[in-house]
């Protein structure tokens, strides 16, 4: 893949295509640099985030899950 940012100095642009792109399908694109946004990441959740979501049966047989699985591997190993 080839890309890069130019600053065009007329209407027109001249691109040179990599030999082994030539009878490839190719696409190109182009936009102004500055209509282009970026989408913010949601911040990283902590543990406290989750607080309240499981009901305390839920968070035990979630655990007792987790202890069976990690004997299990053990056990394999």
């Amino acid at each position: 893949m080839v890309r890069t940012i130019i600053t065009p100095e007329n209407t027109s642009v001249k691109l040179s295509i990599p030999p082994d792109y030539v009878g490839k399908k190719i696409e190109v694109l182009y936009y102004p640099v500055d209509e282009v946004t970026e989408e913010q990441q949601p911040a990283a959740k902590t543990m406290s985030a989750f607080k309240g979501i499981l009901s305390e049966a839920e968070g035990n047989a979630l655990q007792e899950y987790v202890k069976r699985s990690r004997e299990e591997w053990d056990s394999r190993f």
